[in-house]
């Protein structure tokens, strides 16, 4: 039998890439996150180790040699819905080069970046300019690629994401190639079963006062939509939108739909779903709603992860 490829994942979150890896036949042997929360939903899926710490009390030597390293480092300094401040966010901009340092005393075969799409043209091309600089220079040559969810991955999410994947040997980069798209049949009813009753809770009562508003707006079933405080946002295009860190501050930010019992919001286990997390995932039933939606917004999509992580393995 074939000698399985290990991964560490930095910035691992709930382990969106760690199960793409984990399905594509990789094994994730060491993990890593700060947000107390996304590492008890993590434990409840994972035999991996991960470890709750910020990156830059992780020290070099206490992660194992590993042969692929993974890091979606948080991306709000750089999102469009974000305050785009990038490397100058003292807060994040600096997590790209914790990961940096990393990468440089483990020296895998191979590794893969995810962050926002806007990563590429901010700051006029800058930053991602100086990522690529950093990551060449330390030895990978790379390729990069912006991936929809709905495009790649057959779930009605709009979810662009870049992924920048780099490897040592020169070979296997050229012949590395990024996964193709596929036609998008899952509709968005599968997920959200409209016929099922959902918990009570997740739907809108008459005493919302958002209550009049919505039922002027959410007629259609096939399709989500978003509560702007005070307008009504329909996705016209039967997709998701984009899901978001901030789903988990304030309720505002879920999608709803209109289903046979109601206006309701997307549960948590939906939002996982269009994220591409089996069924079968465990969410912690003692957590707080607002942070498994805050959880799923933050995550890499799983079958985008694993397509990509089943074309680096090819390689390698």
């Amino acid at each position: 039998m074939d000698k399985k490829i290990k991964v560490a994942s930095l910035f691992c979150g709930v382990g969106g890439i760690c199960k793409g890896f984990d399905n594509a036949g990789a094994e994730v042997i060491w993990s890593n996150d700060s947000d107390k929360n996304a590492c008890i939903t993590y434990r409840e899926n994972f035999d991996a180790n991960v470890v709750e710490k910020k990156i830059e009390d992780i020290k070099e030597e206490d992660i194992p040699e590993v042969d692929i390293i993974t890091f979606g480092f948080p991306c709000t300094s750089f999102s469009v819905a974000g305050y785009k401040k990038g490397f100058e966010d003292e807060n994040t901009g600096h997590l790209f080069f914790e990961a940096l340092r990393i990468i440089r005393h483990i020296k895998p075969k191979a590794i893969l970046l995810e962050n926002v799409k806007n990563l590429v043209g901010h700051d006029k091309g800058k930053t991602f300019r100086i990522i690529r600089e950093a990551l060449q220079d330390t030895g990978y040559h790379l390729k990069h690629k912006v991936l929809n969810t709905a495009e790649y991955a057959n779930i009605p999410q709009n979810r662009e994401r870049i992924f920048v994947v780099g490897f040592l040997d020169q070979e296997s980069s050229v012949n590395f190639k990024f996964p193709e798209p596929v036609e998008l049949t899952t509709k968005i009813e599968e997920i959200t079963k409209p016929h099922e009753k959902k918990d009570n809770k997740y739907y809108y009562k008459e005493n919302s006062k958002y209550y009049d508003m919505l039922s002027k707006e959410v007629i259609n079933r096939d399709t989500l939509y978003q509560l702007r405080r005070v307008y009504v946002r329909e996705n016209k295009s039967k997709l998701s939108p984009t899901l978001t860190a901030n789903m988990g501050t304030g309720g505002h930010n879920v999608p709803l739909l209109l289903d046979d019992y109601g206006i309701r919001k997307l549960t948590p286990n939906e939002t996982f779903a269009l994220q591409g997390f089996p069924l079968d995932y465990k969410l912690p039933t003692d957590m707080a709603n607002c942070h498994l939606y805050k959880q799923a917004g933050n995550a890499v999509t799983v079958t985008v992860a694993e397509k990509i992580a089943i074309q680096m393995l090819k390689v390698i």
